[in-house]
């Protein structure tokens, strides 16, 4: 069976390419979401195995919502996604229960093998 992932990412660009990323190596995508608010209410809805989660967002950051999320649940998986620029930012999301990061511009190839690996524990 496919595991579901959830994709966050304010920029409907970044989105959709890794949609098509995640598609092609057979994951089921369970939902998206365009901020940090939008992120936490769809992830107490579809309940994904994996979160891709953008760092910079309006609203609520990534790294709120990660704290919200993982407040919810414990054992939720997810992968941060940042740009070049943002280190400060990753170290926080690491404190917050982040398991992986990815940076952007997106490589198809680094994207599946890190949700591969944080799926897999």
């Amino acid at each position: 069976m496919a595991l579901k992932v959830m994709i966050v990412d304010d920029s409907l660009f970044m989105r959709k390419m890794l949609r098509d990323i995640l598609v092609e190596e057979g994951y089921e995508i369970a939902d998206e979401a365009s901020d940090g608010v939008e992120a936490v209410a769809k992830y107490k809805e579809c309940l994904p195995d994996l979160v891709t989660l953008d760092i910079v967002m309006p609203n609520k950051s990534g790294i709120e919502a990660l704290q919200e999320i993982m407040a919810y649940d414990a054992g939720a998986r997810v992968v941060m996604c940042s740009a070049i620029g943002q280190e400060a930012l990753t170290t926080a999301a690491a404190e917050a229960g982040a398991k992986a990061f990815i940076l952007k511009p997106f490589n198809p190839e680094l994207v599946t093998r890190v949700l591969r690996e944080v799926a897999q524990g």
